[in-house]
């Protein structure tokens, strides 16, 4: 920690670090032996690697979990006990915050201001879906025959297998970890090859936790080696994704192999709508957090605002200013406002849209290239770019940037921003900025969405559902019917008295 007002927090000077995969409780190197690297996308250097798991090492991880839940010691583990486990990971979750937090900073250039935040609010994934562990019901049907009783439960899937993007690589494993764990399933994760390092961090916690061998494996690898092979996988029950939409169609392609289940949270081109009746100020850092926190890299990115006309100059001057403002600099540093984008190939992405949007016409209001200064120079860093005179057609206003990068768009009215909000192949979120309650109640119920914020952005709970329209996605995430994703339904008749006289005689 600095001696100065800043306080800038640093992992232990150790060189690179070395971890390995963590199958059935035990911490093993990949069946190849072969290691990859993590770089720190601030100093653009080598600080940890990873088992390269391929095909042999996620078979390795299926069948011990799929062993777990047929035979182990989890499958005698009621509700109840499954609640006790989730309630003491959440426990270590939280004694552990800032080395979870340091380790996803260093992985993915995510601001340590954000993380520590988010990892100190992790464990109430934990204990929400603790508390929904042993309330996984059915239902008592009225059925129309007579002498009939008819009840309904709700049985674990079995393995799920998870594939976990590098954006938010935590927070994303508990969005799935916590609802499958919860309803008896046991899981097989795959991070981000960018991300590895929180999740094995992660790992150690589980095992501190006292859950049974086989209930949760990580195997980290490559998405088309290791992310494949679990796709592809026979006893893998279900698939839950976060990542982009086009590697969505793959595993749901793949899944058709074996009829598993799928749940996908995908891309998304989010609108952030500021009518001319908003309080700017509040709509402008609205717009702030929507697209330049993480820089950028949030699925629910609100990465089109569109602005009404008569408020568009006041407005776009405004968020200028405010951006300018914005401090870049290491994302261990708790003044730090922005961090870089998390691996060259992604930064190589982001400052190629920037050139097709000049291409097409926007105009750069702000930023558009990489920092040249000492301190930025060797980090994967992009300067928080606004894009003006936008029109919804444009390619930067219709694809996935996944990087600071916003396009200002004018709209005329309601009628026209809906028809320009949804005028996209994606449906993740939106948000309406206005004083108007009852045009706030009508564009949430116009939006094609899947979540609608009024008066503020990129706001998540654990009891909330969230997941897209179109290809933003399949299924939902959180609240209690993340629980009913993870479950399957069985219907049980009991007859009472009937005598059958007619054996060929159905109903």
């Amino acid at each position: 920690m600095s001696t100065s007002t800043k306080t800038i927090y640093e992992l232990p000077n150790t060189g690179v670090k070395q971890y390995k995969m963590f199958i059935n409780n035990e911490w093993i190197e990949s069946a190849s032996g072969k290691m990859f690297d993590s770089v720190n996308p601030f100093t653009g250097e080598v600080w940890a690697q990873a088992p390269m798991g391929e095909a042999e090492d996620i078979d390795r991880a299926v069948k011990a979990a799929k062993a777990a839940f047929e035979t182990g010691e989890w499958s005698r583990i009621n509700g109840a006990g499954r609640a006790a486990l989730l309630r003491k990971l959440g426990d270590l979750i939280g004694e552990n915050a800032e080395i979870l937090a340091i380790s996803e900073v260093v992985d993915n250039g995510k601001l340590i201001r954000e993380m520590l935040g988010q990892t100190k609010s992790l464990p109430g994934w934990c204990y929400y879906f603790a508390g929904l562990a042993d309330k996984i019901h059915g239902e008592s049907i009225p059925v129309d025959i007579p002498n009939m009783i008819n009840y309904t439960v709700r049985e674990p899937l079995g393995v799920v297998g998870a594939i976990i993007p590098w954006n938010s690589p935590l927070l994303l494993t508990l969005f799935k970890l916590g609802p499958a764990i919860a309803a008896g399933n046991t899981m097989v994760i795959k991070p981000s090859e960018v991300t590895p390092a929180s999740l094995l961090e992660l790992a150690k916690l589980v095992e501190e936790a006292g859950f049974p061998p086989g209930v949760i494996n990580i195997v980290t690898g490559y998405g088309n080696t290791a992310g494949d092979a679990l796709t592809r996988h026979p006893d893998v029950r279900k698939l839950a994704f976060t990542g982009s939409s086009a590697t969505g169609k793959l595993i749901v392609k793949n899944s058709a192999e074996h009829f598993a289940r799928v749940s996908l949270e995908l891309g998304g081109k989010s609108p952030n709508i500021i009518f001319d009746d908003a309080d700017l100020s509040n709509a402008v850092n609205g717009v702030l957090a929507g697209i330049f926190a993480a820089s950028g890299q949030t699925c629910m990115a609100g990465s089109r605002v569109l602005v009404h006309e008569s408020i568009y100059d006041e407005f776009t001057e405004k968020l200028v200013e405010r951006t300018s403002q914005i401090r870049l600099g290491n994302p261990l540093d708790m003044e730090t406002e922005m961090g870089t984008v998390a691996f060259e190939g992604q930064h190589n992405k982001v400052l190629s849209y920037i050139e097709i949007g000049e291409s097409e016409g926007a105009k750069v209001l702000h930023g558009g290239k990489r920092p040249t200064t000492d301190e930025l120079k060797n980090g994967f860093f992009v300067e928080p770019t606004i894009f003006g005179d936008v029109q919804n057609d444009m390619r930067i206003a219709q694809e996935e940037i996944f990087g600071p990068v916003v396009c200002l768009i004018r709209f005329k009215d309601e009628e026209d921003a809906l028809r320009i909000a949804n005028d996209t192949e994606f449906g993740l979120a939106a948000a309406v900025w206005t004083k108007d309650v009852q045009r706030a109640h009508r564009m949430a119920g116009k939006l094609n969405a899947g979540t609608v914020w009024i008066n503020n952005y990129r706001k998540v709970s654990y009891a909330s559902p969230f997941g897209g329209y179109k290809a933003s996605g399949i299924g939902r995430e959180n609240g209690m019917q993340a629980v009913h994703e993870y479950t399957q339904v069985k219907s049980i008749w009991v007859d009472t008295g009937n005598i059958i006289t007619d054996p060929f005689k159905i109903l």
